[in-house]
């Protein structure tokens, strides 16, 4: 595989994934985390504004799709002087599979004075190496250090860094490379030590600002689950600190990552 291979090459209004593009649960099924990413380029391009900054991206995935071409449409719902909202709908030729909305508001002045709760910088100082490589499972497509092991006590903690371009030889946007790092709030947050027994439905990115560097930290901090029901949350940095948080919901799934072979139900 090519060090400059993207996940799709665009042809017409299609994007056509390439085999790399696959997810960990199935050889052939689409990977949900390059469906957000598509959906904030698609509203980045068509929507962004200079001084308007995309403070929120909720990415509804809600339908698996094997390998085929995919459709980006957006649509622009509100478009006033201090707040934009844009939608996008992610499609294939078997109908639509996924669903996005963006928030984009515009900058000003930062208030003055103390602030009673701040999120403070993690302490994992960021990789200077390569990453190990992972020889058992599913290998991810991207750079990834595990600062923790998964399923142990305490936050997960992880560093990411794309190593694809998205679509042919574009460049990734700090946006698009926050939206693609979310989508690993779910199994961060909803990983047990016998593997990862809930598949997220969805996830909601805010953004204080965008993350300055290639690096995407995200580190677990809360999981909530009754029912088979999971709500979870990210702490989401670059090399600077913290710069927003990520919260997902999942469903139970008796199919845990890297264990056996399948694909989930959602």
């Amino acid at each position: 595989m090519s060090s400059t291979s993207a996940f799709f090459a665009r042809k017409g209004d299609e994007l056509v994934p390439s085999p790399h593009a696959r997810g960990p649960w199935s050889p052939d099924m689409l990977h949900g985390r390059l469906l957000g990413g598509l959906a904030a380029q698609a509203l980045e391009q068509r929507h962004a504004e200079p001084g308007l900054h995309f403070a929120r991206l909720t990415v509804d995935l809600f339908r698996n799709s094997p390998l085929l071409p995919v459709t980006v449409e957006t649509s622009l719902v509100r478009d006033g002087r201090r707040i934009r909202v844009a939608d996008a709908v992610i499609s294939t030729e078997q109908g639509v599979i996924g669903r996005a909305s963006a928030v984009l508001l515009r900058q000003g002045e930062q208030p003055e004075g103390e602030r009673s709760i701040v999120t403070p910088a993690w302490d994992e100082t960021p990789p200077s190496e390569p990453p190990p490589d992972q020889t058992v499972g599913w290998k991810p497509p991207f750079d990834l250090w595990r600062a923790t092991e998964w399923g142990a006590p305490g936050p997960g903690r992880v560093w990411m860094r794309e190593r694809y371009p998205l679509v042919d030889d574009e460049p990734l946007t700090p946006f698009v490379r926050a939206a693609l790092a979310a989508d690993f709030a779910s199994p961060l947050s909803n990983v047990q030590p016998d593997g990862l027994r809930f598949i997220n439905a969805d996830y909601t990115l805010t953004l204080a600002r965008l993350p300055e560097t290639e690096l995407v930290g995200v580190e677990s901090t809360g999981h909530v689950s009754a029912g088979g029901i999971a709500t979870g949350q990210v702490t989401v940095h670059d090399t600077a600190g913290p710069i927003g948080f990520c919260v997902v919901t999942a469903v139970a799934n008796t199919l845990a990552m890297g264990h056996q072979n399948g694909t989930p139900g959602r």
